[in-house]
């Protein structure tokens, strides 16, 4: 096996591209359970618990994205009981944009992150 065909068979994290447009929406993406925090990203993509991915999240009037690394740690299936939404979980690096995420977030939900209400993991 040559040098070239070694990088050919690393595998890329996926990069996935979140619009988050109300707190309402917010509150029931995030993850605060989640040690660095994280969030529910729908899509009907196949992953695995362990892939990493790369996303970019928008949060509602704030100017540019949010780059932010993280592992897949929630998978919702397709046909879920109680009608959940598909998609990933997924557990925010333990970087500073990981970080700067979950300050982000937890700054915008202030004072809702104890609500009752459901979420699309719990």
């Amino acid at each position: 096996m040559n040098d070239t065909t070694k990088l050919q068979n690393i595998a890329r994290p996926s990069v996935l591209s979140l619009n988050i447009n109300s707190k309402s929406a917010l509150y029931a993406a995030y993850m605060p359970f989640l040690k660095n925090g994280g969030i529910f990203v729908p899509t009907a993509r196949a992953y695995s618990l362990g892939d990493e991915v790369f996303m970019l999240l928008s949060l509602m009037d704030e100017p540019g994205k949010l780059p932010i690394a993280g592992k897949v740690v929630w998978v919702t299936p397709a046909d879920s009981q109680g009608n959940k939404t598909q998609g990933i979980g997924v557990h925010f690096g333990n970087d500073e944009s990981g970080m700067a995420a979950k300050r982000k977030i937890e700054g915008v939900l202030a004072g809702h992150l104890n609500s009752i209400r459901p979420t699309h993991t719990l």
